[in-house]
C-alpha cells in the first residue's frame, strides 16, 4: 500500500519564506554556508526545510556523514521554484508599471576590476538606473565568466556584464568595450629589472604563470603555451601572485595601474604580449523584467556617449 500524502495546497507568505531558505539553501550548496545570507541558525535552517518537505510532501535534500547534495526531486522543485520566482517579480514589476514605477528585484553580474575600467562607467550607469528606479533593489554579484553566464541561463541573473567565451542562442548579447590585458611581473621577479630587448622568449616561457581557470580550455594569449603552475578566477587573485615576484599573468592595465605608479609591477613586452578582451552586456532574450530592460538602457545609452 503507498503512502498517503498530503494534499497540495495554496502557498501562503509561510510558504514562499521557506521556499526562498530552500533555495539560498542550494544556492549555497549547505546550511552552514547558507547562514550569513539567511541570518539564521544552520539548526533553524534545517528545521525550516523539514518543514517544507512535509508541506510538499517530497524529499528535496540529502544531508549528513556524506555530505550534502539535492535530490531529483528536489532538482525539479528548485527550477520550479526559479521560475514562480522570475513569475512574482513580473507581476510586481506590471503592478508598479501600472502605477508608474519600477519595482522588484535587479540581479547583475560582473566580472571583478571593473571599477577601474573608465570605458564602460558603471559607476555613471549605477546613478542613472538608481535615479530612475529608486524603488527597485539591485543585487550586484562578482563571479567568473562561466559563473555569470550559467547563471544567466538559470536565471539567478537578469543582466551580466562579462567577456563571452561561448554564446547561447537565448541569449542577446550586445558589446560594450574591450579591455587590453598585458602580462606582468612583480618588482622581486627576475625580469622585472631587465629590459625588454633583453628578455627571452624562452625566459618567459619557462616562468611560473597564473592563468586563469576559465581560459584552460582556450588558446593561451599571444599564442604562447604557458605551462599552467596555478589557476585563478579573479584579476585580485592573479595580481596577488604577480606581486609574490614567483608567477607571471596578465592584467587588465587600468588594474594594474596602481602597481605599475608604485613600482611594485611592470607590463613585459608590452607590444607583444597583449591581447584584448572583449566584453558583452548580456540578458535572456525572453527577458521581461521591466527593471532588467532600464538598466541595459543606462548602461547602453552612458556607453553609446
Amino acid at each position: 500500500m503507498s503512502k498517503k500524502l498530503p494534499p497540495i495546497a495554496d502557498l501562503s507568505d509561510i510558504d514562499l519564506r521557506l521556499l526562498r531558505v530552500f533555495v539560498a539553501v542550494i544556492r549555497h550548496r549547505g546550511f552552514a554556508a547558507a547562514q550569513d545570507e539567511l541570518r539564521i541558525s544552520a539548526s533553524t535552517i534545517s528545521i525550516h526545510i523539514r518543514n517544507l518537505e512535509n508541506r510538499l510532501g517530497v524529499r528535496l535534500c540529502e544531508r549528513g556523514r556524506k555530505g550534502f547534495h539535492i535530490s531529483e526531486q528536489g532538482q525539479v522543485i528548485y527550477d520550479a521554484i526559479l521560475r514562480l520566482f522570475t513569475s512574482i517579480e513580473n507581476f510586481r514589476g506590471i503592478v508598479g508599471s501600472t502605477r508608474g514605477q519600477l519595482v522588484g528585484d535587479l540581479h547583475f553580474g560582473v566580472v571583478d576590476a571593473v571599477a577601474t575600467n573608465s570605458s564602460i562607467h558603471m559607476d555613471r550607469v549605477i546613478s542613472s538606473f538608481s535615479n530612475a528606479a529608486p524603488e527597485v533593489t539591485l543585487y550586484i554579484d562578482i563571479s567568473s565568466p562561466q559563473l555569470l553566464h550559467q547563471g544567466l541561463l538559470e536565471e539567478r541573473y537578469h543582466v551580466v556584464l562579462t567577456p563571452m567565451l561561448r554564446k547561447h542562442v537565448s541569449v542577446t548579447y550586445n558589446y560594450m568595450f574591450s579591455e587590453r590585458q598585458l602580462l606582468y611581473c612583480g618588482k622581486d621577479n627576475t625580469l622585472f629589472h631587465l629590459q625588454d630587448d633583453r628578455i627571452l622568449g624562452e625566459e618567459i616561457v619557462n616562468s611560473q604563470y597564473a592563468g586563469r581557470s576559465y581560459l584552460l580550455e582556450s588558446k593561451p594569449p599571444s599564442a604562447i603555451d604557458f605551462p599552467q603552475r596555478t589557476a585563478v578566477a579573479h584579476m585580485e587573485s592573479t595580481a596577488l601572485l604577480i606581486l609574490s615576484g614567483k608567477y607571471i599573468g596578465y592584467l587588465p592595465d587600468h588594474f594594474a595601474q596602481r602597481w605599475v605608479d608604485n613600482g611594485l609591477m611592470r607590463a613585459i613586452c608590452a607590444e607583444t604580449y597583449t591581447f584584448e578582451d572583449l566584453f558583452y552586456l548580456g540578458y535572456r532574450v525572453q527577458e521581461t523584467n521591466r527593471a532588467a530592460r532600464r538598466f541595459i538602457e543606462c548602461a547602453e545609452l552612458i556607453n553609446s556617449n
